[in-house]
């Protein structure tokens, strides 16, 4: 039997992971091609990609998300969580027809609050990926009661599943999968310290090796104070604060400090100028902050020739989806502002003339449990999700639909 080093594995495991992204039809180029293709090739690259990651901090609902709607799952359903099932008359406009009936005649419908998805569903720009979750390898329920299988960390906690999400791995881990995918374009850059950006401030799913990611704010680039502005009304006294901010020191950890503080005034300078010539015109109808925050990818991707950009991966998310209890009056009001926001920036793209070349995905810590614990529902592990944009092989269902059912083949 050969041996392999841990750079070898980690190098498969992750195209292994990457595999998975073959639902993007058209735009799986740029995942699984990376295979083949080293920085330098990188470089040459004249167009533009993205990929944008929509996290739904929580755990999201998806039972009361992507909503079975055929008559014997919708009555499985609801005989399981009658209190929290949305109801059928609310649910019809938004019922998928997609491209490739179900086996079964199971069929899904968006939740009220969702229906501007509905259209891009149709339009082929957006499809749903069923029963998704975290997996080292391919896992039954059997396998799972007998321990027969390697299953990930700490199922159902939170922080351990927001972490495997995001990295692959184990909360802690240095690195996410967003920012490894960054960092092998960073020769194809002219800004390598703009290709992963955080509009949602720490994420692990865009540190990378190496590489840092860039944080803004939803309004914005934050100026160190007294160096964006006056310092008691005195341009002098900003100046004399930026040279003391950025005078090189002999001690190498204060070196490090000048270095990464003057990285963070020049990087403010250059995304202040570009966004400045940003004129974006589509409105964003909700109000919130993650509309707020998926305003902002859309200023910088409109940003991206000033800023001398070819690949670039973005991460916002929006929190709440903990929904233990208030499930009824809680959860429609986030998923609002997650659909709302997701068609907003869709048409964005689409605007920018940019739609074939960004791809946006959500996810979530898991799934939830189909039984209702009185007021809610309480921690699962599969869930369901949406892939977004004119690249993506849309207007299909993903995965397969799981068993309506406690204690069934798929709970």
């Amino acid at each position: 039997m050969g041996s392999t080093t841990p750079q070898q594995h980690e190098r498969r495991a992750f195209l292994q992971r990457l595999s998975a992204l073959s639902l993007l039809g058209p735009a799986a180029p740029w995942a699984l091609q990376l295979s083949a293709m080293s920085e330098a090739a990188a470089a040459t690259a004249t167009d533009y990609k993205a990929l944008v990651c929509v996290f739904l901090y929580g755990g999201n609902d998806h039972a009361n998300t992507i909503v079975p709607f055929d008559t014997a799952s919708y009555g499985a359903l609801q005989q399981i969580r009658p209190n929290l099932i949305l109801s059928r008359d609310a649910l019809l406009p938004n019922q998928l027809a997609p491209a490739t009936a179900l086996p079964g005649q199971r069929a899904y419908a968006l939740a009220p609050g969702l229906e501007p998805l509905v259209p891009l569903f149709q339009a082929k720009e957006m499809s749903v990926v069923l029963n998704i979750g975290t997996l080292i390898e391919p896992t039954t329920k059997a396998q799972y009661q007998a321990k027969s299988v390697r299953l990930p960390p700490k199922l159902f906690s939170h922080n351990d599943q927001q972490a495997f999400w995001q990295t692959s791995a184990t909360e802690g881990s240095p690195s996410g999968w967003g920012g490894r995918m960054g960092e092998l374009f960073l020769n194809a850059q002219s800004n390598a310290n703009l290709t992963a950006i955080s509009v949602s401030g720490q994420a692990a799913f865009l540190s990378g090796r190496t590489m840092r990611a860039y944080q803004i704010a939803a309004s914005g680039p934050t100026a160190i104070t007294g160096v964006g502005s006056p310092v008691f009304g005195s341009a002098q006294g900003s100046a004399l604060l930026k040279s003391v901010l950025t005078q090189n020191q002999s001690h190498a950890l204060m070196q490090e400090w000048v270095t990464t503080g003057q990285r963070s005034l020049d990087l403010n300078d250059r995304l202040s100028s570009a966004l400045a010539g940003v004129n974006l015109t589509t409105p964003f109808p909700i109000a919130s902050n993650i509309s707020d925050q998926l305003k902002m990818v859309a200023r910088l991707i409109a940003a991206r020739d000033a800023l001398g950009l070819k690949r670039q991966v973005f991460f916002v998310s929006i929190g709440g989806f903990d929904t233990h209890d208030s499930q009824a009056t809680t959860h429609p009001a986030l998923i609002a502002q997650v659909g709302y926001s997701l068609a907003a920036f869709h048409q964005a793209m689409k605007d920018l003339g940019v739609s074939q070349q960004v791809t946006t995905f959500t996810a979530s810590d898991f799934g939830r449990t189909l039984a209702s614990n009185n007021d809610g529902s309480d921690h699962g592990w599969g869930s369901t999700h949406l892939v977004l944009g004119g690249a993506v092989r849309g207007g299909e269902y993903i995965g397969t639909p799981p068993t309506i059912a406690v204690n069934g083949p798929d709970d």
